[in-house]
């Protein structure tokens, strides 16, 4: 006989200011929920990264998600001890799933989280998985490890929950508090407890989905079919190299079709396109189904650093000195995670070009420790370069200049730009040029 969940959330009409919850991961994701949810619930924030917590403390967020006049503003706590979350009537997991060496699920965070929630939740708690996975993890992984650690039982003494997570980094329109929120719990009551939870926390609403599975792979088909149609434009972008056309004057023309699809070429990376894919796939191959399309999109898009490398290295005179304009995984933003900039890097250095790199957002000690790479603090003063590599289209480089850029090249240097950041920048006629 299941046991009912905790007074503070029985029944819809108990959800209310007095309602605990606990966000366990500070990052891209966690945070903003958290302050979001701090508007209407009593929220604590979990990280073990101390140093993380220290700087939420004091207001700064290095994601720059969360402005520090809001951060400052809200009433939520932050804590590396995460028996400072037994009181939660909610925990909501936030935590990287990325992939391992081979491109398998490395569900490590995932384990840990559930290894430090178990021990300290209550009777009746719900735990609420956010992180993107393959059907079946919410329930199958987690809650097993779940009641291993809480010697409860999973859907009578505690239960499970899944809301995917639906933050684009740097994205100022689709916020958490903007978003539809999918909601998925146990049971129907645990679902209606989370629509109510999430639905006082976004303007968009919540949709329930028709059990936890669905959810999970509702989340996981997001980012695999932004990945294939990326994927489609890349080849096609390949093809139209050899023809010697511009991807963006083929696209911009096909654009005109009122039901054309508005991808654009380039680098796949951060941590949920270019990873999630690989959840659905390993998921399938365990079912006994090859995800050949799946794939297949993801093997063009890990070719895409070393095509374009190789392609700027074809418009060279022989080994050169070689200034990339970015390196984070996107624009306007500092996440380093999975950046595909690293590819066309390693590439070009291995053809033996000099390779110099600046990025006004990426962390430089990050940058050091995680991809060896030792940035450039400012463009001031930089002159001689062969090739200028717009890579990432960060606002401060579309702001440049032409005299600025043509200031670092030497007389009949290289544009290479990736992102067509310059596309309608007028150089001189002695400057050559190649943009996807």
């Amino acid at each position: 006989m299941a046991k009912s969940v905790p007074a503070a959330l029985n029944g819809r009409d108990k959800v209310s200011n007095k309602t605990k919850i606990s966000i366990v991961g500070l990052g891209y994701v966690g945070l903003p929920l958290a302050v979001a949810l701090a508007k209407s619930f009593d929220v604590i924030g979990f990280d073990v990264n101390e140093e993380r917590v220290g700087e939420l403390r004091h207001g700064l967020d290095r994601t720059f998600e969360i402005d520090t006049p809001s951060l400052r503003a809200s009433s939520m706590r932050f804590t590396t001890d995460i028996n400072d979350t037994r009181d939660a009537d909610v925990h909501i997991v936030t935590v990287p799933t990325p992939v391992d060496k081979d491109n398998k699920p490395d569900l490590g965070p995932l384990k840990s989280a559930c290894d430090a929630v178990g021990p300290v939740m209550k009777e009746g708690a719900i735990v609420v998985v956010e992180s993107t996975v393959y059907p079946g993890v919410t329930e199958d992984f987690c809650g097993p490890i779940l009641e291993e650690k809480s010697g409860m039982k999973s859907g009578e003494e505690f239960y499970l929950g899944y809301s995917p997570e639906r933050i684009n980094p740097g994205d100022k329109v689709h916020t958490v508090d903007k978003i539809i929120k999918v909601v998925s719990g146990q049971t129907e009551e645990v679902t209606d407890i989370l629509a109510d939870i999430y639905g006082s926390a976004t303007t968009g609403g919540t949709f329930r989905a028709r059990n936890i599975k669905t959810a999970e792979a509702a989340k996981v088909i997001e980012n695999a079919q932004r990945d294939i149609n990326i994927a489609f434009v890349n080849e096609a972008t390949m093809i139209f190299q050899k023809l010697g056309i511009s991807a963006y004057d083929v696209l911009e023309t096909a654009g005109t079709k009122w039901n054309f699809l508005n991808f654009t070429p380039g680098l796949v990376g951060g941590h949920c396109i270019g990873i999630d894919p690989f959840y659905l796939a390993h998921r399938a191959n365990e079912v006994g189904h090859f995800a050949d399309l799946i794939l297949t999109g993801r093997r063009i898009n890990e070719s895409m650093g070393k095509f374009i490398a190789d392609s700027i290295h074809k418009n060279l005179d022989g080994k050169s000195k070689i200034l990339i304009l970015g390196l984070t995984f996107k624009e306007n933003v500092p996440d380093l995670r999975n950046t595909k900039v690293k590819d066309i890097i390693t590439v070009l250095r291995d053809l033996g070009h000099q390779v110099d790199v600046h990025d006004p957002l990426a962390d430089k000690e990050e940058a050091k420790q995680f991809l060896d790479i030792d940035l450039i603090e400012s463009l001031s003063d930089l002159s001689g370069y062969d090739a200028i590599v717009g890579a990432v289209a960060h606002s401060v480089y579309k702001d440049l200049s032409t005299a600025a850029i043509e200031g670092m090249m030497i007389g009949k240097g290289l544009v290479a730009d990736v992102k067509g950041i310059w596309r309608n920048t007028e150089f001189s006629p002695d400057i050559k040029r190649w943009q996807l």
